[in-house]
């Protein structure tokens, strides 16, 4: 992970006309591609390149609020990641997604409107106002208020823009999305460039946009259940329109808003620092190739023993990673009755456990990291070989790539001068995981839980089954692809699409039925299903964290161990918002400070004795507007 030094958007710097490897055409479509600049760009050159940090931005974020949300952890010394599992927040994670979005995409977006609408390139416009829409509520979803009207530095005279509050960017971003759905259904002057000309996101397909634009909506009203009922428009919750946006939003897989990323080391890269490849995936970047990140307890247990009803999902094979072992078993074990280790017929492979969370395991030194020895034997380098010698049933989920790591295949391999040992990764994180912008999965599960709050238990159960179901076939769509491009990888369990016979066996017997159907089940498969995504951290906001609404979760124990940990967020409070970076305390501090007016009118724990609110310890505790009944 790097850290851009840049000094944002106030200095009015804008990056046009990067494009994407899968579409190398968008660098000719500048008068020079090397050079561009706000004359010269074209609306269809621009979209790409917003798409990308747009993506990006969002992605880094992902990751980093769903470490902080349990499911995964990180051995011990991996660094700010690993600590956030037990809720140890720092500055150094809330730079990344906001440079990336103001600087690599956002600064490009009121140039990319007006041209494409001087043009009378209507579903460009539509495009580029959905995507402004996706990166200010991700921007509200983390730092609660952000520079909004002034922000995109096309006013030479404001160098220090002034905050916007949270209910005025959340309703500026419901506006934009229904100005975009106005906006697609309008016919294109036949002079202006196909929408597939520039779009990396849905290859110019209008019908999906309009989807994908309904199902925003839908996620996004869906945010506002802490609010009295009312209008969406007037930033109450809004049911019927909910419900509204889900029937035109996808309708199955068919309609999903999916990136496929590619295995490629191109010559386009990034320009913002990183200097990495823009075909993989962002979740890679961050994670994927990076040592040392494990599932937790409450994953793993949440995907073998789902409400305890003793079936194991499909999915774990693929979500949780395994390892070659140092000598295979040959005693035709599946699943170690000891261990509980998952052991592949052929004893080559096994499955790693979780950490558990509920166990102070950073203050006594774990886990630790698994090496391999020159005997190729995997161990824990500890000399505390009563406790610490057992994280070996831990693994790790790095993986590797052909294109960019130049590895013959997606394995990642570790030895020390000895026999090499492979560790699979994990199916989100590796480098040609798809990114799931939207997808019909998380529609049917917004709408089981709206239907179970209205009482509809039986079209509740429905909606929750659909979208276990489309989740588990979705996955199974990039497993065949990797399993054909590489047959090698077939050897191991982490890559073999799932049999119908176990997903039929899972959606009949471990799932649940209508007649125990909770709103915990719904939002726990919810998380399995989204995995990497700040909706994950949304919904446990919006039930605040409730233990009886997310299975298997708790605070982890190295919380209240830690007294940095409790500094930021104190016992009884919950973590609900990031700071602002530096940039904004350096920078634009005096309007960050005015902001404070209306941030208590919701944020509870704000300190307003502070000379900056925004830099208190606790900062991290404060609500962001959506998150309140006010």
């Amino acid at each position: 992970m790097k850290t851009l030094n840049n000094k944002l958007f106030l200095c009015g710097f804008a990056i046009l006309g990067l494009s994407l490897a899968s579409c190398n055409k968008w660098l000719d479509v500048n008068t020079d591609p090397e050079n561009p600049t706000a004359e010269t760009s074209t609306y269809d050159g621009l979209l790409g390149n917003v798409e990308f940090y747009a993506n990006s931005a969002h992605q880094f974020a992902d990751w980093r609020t769903g470490q902080s949300m349990g499911d995964w952890s990180g051995c011990n010394g991996r660094g700010n990641y690993a600590v956030a599992s037990y809720w140890l927040p720092g500055s150094g994670w809330v730079t990344t997604s906001y440079q990336w979005w103001f600087v690599g995409a956002y600064v490009n977006i009121p140039q990319l409107i007006e041209k494409a609408e001087a043009a009378e390139a209507w579903h460009y416009a539509a495009a580029a106002r959905v995507i402004k829409a996706y990166g200010f509520m991700l921007m509200t979803d983390l730092y609660g208020e952000m520079p909004y009207e002034e922000a995109a530095g096309t006013d030479p005279s404001i160098t220090a823009p002034k905050y916007a509050n949270g209910k005025t960017i959340y309703l500026g971003c419901l506006k934009d999305i229904d100005d975009a759905i106005e906006l697609f259904g309008k016919t294109q002057n036949t002079a202006a460039a196909s929408l597939a000309a520039g779009d990396w996101w849905m290859n110019g397909n209008v019908d999906k946009w309009v989807k994908f634009a309904n199902f925003l909506k839908a996620r996004w009203i869906l945010k506002l259940s802490k609010k009295p009922a009312g209008n969406y428009l007037d930033g109450k919750y809004d049911e019927a329109a909910l419900l509204a946006a889900l029937a035109a939003g996808p309708q199955s897989n068919a309609d999903n808003a999916i990136l496929h990323h590619t295995d490629n080391n191109s010559t386009t890269h990034d320009h913002l620092g990183w200097d990495e490849p823009v075909d993989y995936s962002p979740l890679y970047s961050v994670c994927g190739m990076n040592w040392g990140y494990l599932p937790s307890k409450m994953l793993y247990d949440n995907l073998t023993n789902f409400a305890g009803l003793g079936v194991e999902d499909p999915r774990a094979d693929k979500i949780l990673p395994w390892r070659e072992a140092s000598n295979p078993r040959t005693d035709g074990v599946t699943l170690d009755a000891v261990s509980k280790l998952k052991w592949t017929d052929d004893g080559v492979w096994f499955r790693g456990l979780g950490v558990d969370l509920s166990e102070p395991i950073f203050s006594q030194g774990g886990p630790l990291r698994s090496l391999v020895n020159s005997k190729g034997k995997w161990y824990a380098n500890t000399a505390n070989t009563d406790v610490r010698k057992a994280d070996t049933v831990y693994v790790e989920m790095t993986s590797s790539s052909k294109g960019y790591a130049g590895n013959r295949d997606l394995l990642y391999r570790r030895s020390d001068k000895g026999p090499e040992r492979a560790i699979s990764g994990s199916f989100y994180t590796r480098v040609s995981s798809p990114t799931y912008l939207g997808t019909y999965a998380e529609a049917c599960f917004i709408k089981a839980e709206v239907l179970f709050k209205k009482g509809e238990t039986g079209n509740a159960f429905n909606a929750y089954k659909e979208g276990v179901k489309a989740s588990i076939e979705l996955m199974n769509e990039q497993l065949d692809s990797w399993v054909s491009e590489d047959r090698s990888l077939a050897d191991c369990p982490s890559f073999t699409p799932m049999e119908q016979a176990d997903i039929d066996n899972y959606l009949a017997n471990g799932i649940g039925t209508a007649a125990d159907l909770t709103l915990a089940k719904i939002l726990t498969q919810k998380r399995l299903h989204l995995m990497y995504s700040v909706e994950v951290w949304n919904d446990m906001r919006r039930y605040d964290f409730a233990e009886d609404k997310f299975l298997n979760w708790h605070i982890a124990a190295d919380h209240f161990v830690s007294s940095d940990a409790l500094k930021a967020i104190p016992e009884g409070k919950f973590f609900r918002r990031w700071m602002q970076c530096s940039h904004e305390l350096n920078y634009n501090s005096t309007n960050l400070k005015a902001i404070a007016e209306d941030v208590k009118e919701y944020g509870e724990n704000i300190n307003l004795t502070r000379d900056q609110w925004n830099n208190a310890d606790d900062i991290w505790t404060v609500n962001v507007w959506w998150d309140s009944d006010k």
